[in-house]
């Protein structure tokens, strides 16, 4: 199927981005598209901009966080003694009642 089937392709325009590790990406988009200002590198993810002389820099990664490093955050230690004496308080009470506890 060539050209004359299919029409005239639209308009188009070559733009390239630059990243931190000096990769060159070439995009093509539509010369009525608004061409965004950044754009994910394909080659190793890391964003690019049109501004080959000040690529942006890498994002910052933050190390992975547990549940308990998230709790820490939001409670103090007293909180948390508290709340551990009120449970165990609650279990105690429940064991003398004979519920049955898993």
């Amino acid at each position: 199927m060539g050209e004359a089937e299919r029409g005239e392709a639209a308009p188009r325009q070559a733009v390239t981005y630059f990243c931190a590790r000096e990769h060159r990406s070439v995009v093509t988009f539509s010369t009525e598209a608004q061409v965004p200002e950044s754009w994910d590198c394909p080659k190793c993810g890391l964003p690019a901009s049109l501004d080959s002389d000040n690529p942006p820099p890498a994002p910052k990664i933050e190390p992975y966080k547990t549940h308990l490093a998230y709790v820490k955050e939001r409670r103090s230690d007293a909180e948390a003694a508290d709340i551990l004496d009120e449970a165990l308080q609650l279990l105690r009470s429940r064991r003398k009642s004979g519920d049955i506890i898993f």
